[in-house]
C-alpha cells in the first residue's frame, strides 16, 4: 500500500492504456480512503486488541463468581434454579449453564424488567452446596461478563449507541477497498530487485524506506485484513442487514433445532432430568439448557463451546416424557453456516485460543503501523494536505471506467456507508479542483 505516493501530472497529450491508465485512479482512491478512514481503522484496531483478551480479563476479575473449590456431592439443577430465582423474584429463567468442570459455577440466566436490550441478569451458584457466588449483568448470547460487554460496546459503537456504530461500519466498509487498492499499487510497482516485494528495504530513514515498510507489511497482512473487513461487516448496522438478506436468499442461514413437541398432560420433568437425558444421548459439556418458551415447546439443550473443535450440537427434550424429539449436529450444518460460525469466532479471538489472539493482535498492530506510515509519508511530501494530482479518471479507458462505475454503484447500494462516503470524497475532490482553478486564475 502506498498512501501519498507521487504521481506525474496528467497532461492529456499522450494516450495511456493498461496499468498506466488505472494506476493513478487507484492511487487517488487509496490516498483519500486512507487519509479520511485511517483514524477509524486505528480506533477499531486498538479496541479490537482490548476485546481479544477479555476472556483472560474475565477469569481474573470474576474468579469468585466463575469458580469454586472442587468438592464431592452436587445440588440438582432444579434446586440451584430455585435458589437463584429467590434472588431474582421478578426475573424469568431463560437458560442454565451447568459448570463444565467440578471447579466451575452454574450460571442461572434471567430476563427481567429494566434490563437493556441483549442484557441478562445472571446468578452464579456453587453446584456442590448451592451457595450463591455472585450476581452480574451479562451481555449477548455468549453471556459476556461486564468487562467484556463494556469493551465489546466500545469496539462496536464507542458507547454512542447506533450513531457510534457508524464508525466501525465505515472502517469495515473501506478496509477491503484500501487493502485491494494498496495491493495492486504495491505489486504493480517497478522495482530493481524482486525481494523488495516481500522484504522491506534498509537504507537511510526517509519516505522511500517508509514506503517499503508500508508496502511489505500491507502485503503480508492483506489476507488477514480482508478477513477482518468481511467478518466485521456482518455485525454492522446497515451493511449487516444486507448481508443477512443475502444469506437468507441463498439459504446460507444457520439452522436451528426444532423446539416443537407434542403437548400431553403431565408434570414438567425439570432441568436436571433434561440434562441427564442429553448426557446419556452424548451431548457433552459445556451446554446451556433453555426451558420451554410456551405450550407445545420443549427444552432446548445447546452446546456452547466456540473453540476448536467447536461444539455446537443441540437437542430438544420433551418436558413431560423426557424423550429427545430432535437433534441437530454441527457436522450437519451447511458449509456456509459452518464458515460463518468459524469466521465470527475467529474474528473474536475464540476459535484457536491464544494462537488466534496473537494473530489478531499482530494484524491490529500492523494496521496501526500502516496508518502511521501512511500519514508520515503524506507529511514528508511537503505542504501537508496535498493529494495526488487530479484528473486521473480521464486517463482510464471507457471500457474500463464504465464497469468500475457500475460496480461502485452496486457495492455502494449494499454497503451504504461506503457509497455515501465515496460520494463525499468525490464532492471534496471537485471542490478542491474548483478552488485550485480559481486560485490559478
Amino acid at each position: 500500500m502506498s498512501i501519498g505516493e507521487r504521481e506525474t501530472p496528467v497532461t492529456g497529450t499522450v494516450p495511456v492504456t493498461g496499468w498506466a491508465a488505472i494506476r493513478p485512479l487507484l492511487l487517488r482512491l487509496h490516498f483519500y480512503a486512507g487519509v479520511f478512514v485511517g483514524p477509524f481503522l486505528v480506533v477499531a484496531a486498538l479496541t479490537g486488541i482490548a476485546y481479544v483478551y477479555t476472556p483472560q480479563l474475565e477469569q481474573a476479575l470474576y474468579a469468585h463468581e466463575l469458580h469454586v473449590p472442587a468438592a464431592p456431592g452436587a445440588v440438582s439443577l432444579d434446586r440451584q434454579a430455585e435458589i437463584a430465582q429467590a434472588l431474582v423474584p421478578e426475573g424469568k429463567i431463560t437458560g442454565i449453564r451447568p459448570g463444565a468442570t467440578a471447579t466451575d459455577t452454574t450460571q442461572v440466566i434471567f430476563d427481567r424488567p429494566g434490563l437493556a436490550p441483549s442484557y441478562h441478569d445472571t446468578v452464579f451458584v456453587n453446584p456442590h452446596d448451592g451457595e450463591v457466588r455472585g450476581r452480574l449483568e451479562t451481555y449477548g448470547s455468549g453471556q459476556a461478563l461486564p468487562v467484556r460487554g463494556w469493551i465489546d460496546t466500545l469496539h462496536r459503537s464507542l458507547h454512542l449507541g447506533d450513531f457510534g456504530r457508524l464508525y466501525s461500519e465505515l472502517a469495515a466498509s473501506w478496509l477491503w477497498v484500501i487493502v485491494l487498492a494498496g495491493l495492486a499499487l504495491w505489486i504493480g510497482r517497478r522495482r530493481k530487485q524482486k525481494r523488495a516485494l516481500l522484504l522491506p528495504e534498509g537504507g537511510k530513514p526517509g519516505r522511500k524506506r517508509l514506503l517499503s515498510w508500508h508496502g511489505v507489511v500491507g502485503l503480508w497482512a492483506a489476507a488477514g485484513l480482508l478477513f477482518l473487513s468481511a467478518t466485521g461487516l456482518t455485525w454492522s448496522l446497515h451493511a449487516g442487514s444486507s448481508i443477512s438478506d443475502l444469506r437468507t436468499a441463498l439459504d446460507w442461514t444457520t439452522p436451528s433445532v426444532s423446539a416443537k413437541v407434542a403437548a400431553p398432560a403431565g408434570a414438567d420433568i425439570g432441568f436436571q432430568a433434561v440434562r441427564d437425558a442429553t448426557v446419556q444421548a452424548g451431548l457433552s459439556d459445556p451446554v446451556e439448557v433453555r426451558p420451554p418458551t410456551g405450550a407445545g415447546k420443549g427444552y432446548v439443550v445447546q452446546q456452547i463451546q466456540r473453540s476448536w473443535p467447536e461444539k455446537q450440537d443441540s437437542m430438544t427434550v420433551d418436558p413431560v416424557s423426557g424423550r429427545i424429539t430432535d437433534t441437530l449436529r454441527f457436522a450437519d450444518y451447511p458449509i456456509a453456516a459452518k464458515l460463518s460460525r468459524w469466521g465470527i469466532d475467529a474474528h473474536m479471538g475464540l476459535l484457536f485460543g491464544q494462537a488466534n489472539q496473537i494473530v489478531l493482535t499482530l494484524l491490529a498492530l500492523g494496521l496501526v503501523c500502516l496508518g502511521f506510515w501512511g500519514y508520515r509519508m503524506w507529511w514528508l511530501r511537503g505542504r501537508f494536505g496535498r493529494a495526488p494530482v487530479r484528473g486521473t479518471w480521464r486517463r482510464v479507458p471507457g471500457k474500463v471506467l464504465a464497469p468500475v462505475l457500475v460496480a461502485a454503484a452496486v457495492i455502494g447500494y449494499f454497503l451504504p456507508l461506503l457509497g455515501i462516503s465515496l460520494l463525499a470524497f468525490l464532492a471534496l475532490d471537485v471542490l478542491r479542483g474548483l478552488l485550485a482553478e480559481r486560485k490559478a486564475a
